[in-house]
């Protein structure tokens, strides 16, 4: 029996009109042959700080090393707390113990599928510093719940922001009212580079300062350590490939809303739930549905020649690497985790390819 032809490929990472302007930007850093942490990283650094409506920017090497760094310069690290979600990609937590403190698991909102604010408050102790909420799928957590906790315990909030470039909450930019936003340009990201990359942004200029420093080996000058840091320094093609990119963000964005509106008037099958935007700041990195029977249905819009993912597929508290850190009891994270699956939304996805994955969500029956 021969596999369906795949038709629409859950993403789209080939080069299009773009090619010129990132070909040109790789040549100009050849020709200069400054490759890391050059004029290129400050100007992106600039750049990207301005469209993200902070202070400061300081590049890094991943979004796990941008949530690691923006802990180490609070001062967070051994011996310390911070609670997150227990629904991410498990590097929001490993980024947590990078820095030396233990991640501690609260449960998620099921409309928001974020850290619940009510949840995240009853697991504060004594040890806890900081809350991480993921602003996961593109949608942001409920900020306003996450401060009232961390404003009663005076705890940080560092936000990972790494799936919801130019997402607001209540109009405001992610990061402007919290301790720093971390961010990733892996290239599946809104805004991805050609390789790896991260950036921290803050609106505090010496815990901008901080992160430079310790991304730098802790280094002020060349071989003068001032503090213990690590090796995390985004490199100048990818910063050049990222500020080629940054300039069409916005336009990827609002093509990620219409198509994500697109799909909200189309699909009306009951077999599925399609979880509610909660904020129109939402920017769609991904546009989960949960269907109970998820095996059944990927393999439906397979037949189709459909590609579906799921993100993701186990929580981390229940991943064997979670082992080490506190057990944690999140019911609605466990639910969400055996139905969750993700449906295409690129920014350019054709609108009849649009309208075949609705038409193929009508077909399936429970």
């Amino acid at each position: 029996m021969t596999a369906t032809p795949l038709r629409v490929p859950f993403n789209m990472l080939r080069l299009g009109d773009e090619r010129a302007d990132i070909d040109a930007a790789i040549a100009r850093v050849l020709d200069s042959g400054w490759f890391v942490l050059g004029p290129e990283v400050s100007a992106f650094e600039a750049e990207f700080a301005a469209a993200m409506g902070a202070g400061h920017a300081a590049g890094v090497n991943t979004g796990t090393d941008a949530i690691a760094l923006a802990l180490m310069a609070l001062g967070i690290g051994r011996g310390d707390e911070v609670i997150t979600s227990p629904l991410s990609a498990a590097y929001s937590a490993l980024a947590i113990d990078m820095a030396g403190a233990t991640p501690v698991f609260a449960d998620i909102d099921p409309e928001r599928l974020t850290i619940d604010p009510a949840a995240a408050a009853a697991a504060v102790t004594s040890r806890t510093r900081a809350i991480l909420p993921v602003h996961l799928y593109g949608q942001p957590a409920d900020l306003d719940g996450i401060h009232a906790v961390a404003a009663r315990h005076n705890l940080a909030v560092v936000e990972d922001a790494c799936q919801a470039h130019l997402a607001t909450h209540r109009g405001v930019p992610l990061g402007k009212e919290s301790a720093a936003a971390a961010w990733s340009f892996y290239p599946t990201k809104n805004l991805g580079a050609l390789g790896d990359g991260g950036a921290v942004t803050t609106d505090d200029a010496a815990l901008a300062g901080r992160i430079r420093r310790l991304r730098n080996g802790g280094q002020v000058t060349r071989y003068h350590h001032e503090e213990r840091g690590v090796n995390s320094r985004l490199d100048e093609l990818q910063a050049a490939i990222l500020r080629a990119r940054l300039p069409r963000l916005a336009a990827a964005t609002a093509a990620r809303r219409r198509l994500a509106a697109d799909y909200r008037a189309r699909l009306a099958n009951p077999a599925l739930q399609v979880p509610r935007e909660c904020d129109p700041g939402h920017v769609y990195h991904l546009f989960p549905v949960l269907v109970a029977e998820r095996d059944r249905f990927q393999a439906h819009m397979r037949a189709a020649g459909i590609e579906t993912l799921i993100h993701y597929p186990v929580p981390i508290p229940r991943q064997p690497a979670a082992a080490v850190w506190s057990p944690a009891v999140c019911p609605v994270a466990d639910r969400v985790t055996t139905e969750v699956v993700s449906l295409p939304l690129y920014p350019s996805l054709p609108p009849d390819a649009l309208a075949e994955v609705a038409a193929a969500v009508a077909a399936f029956s429970r």
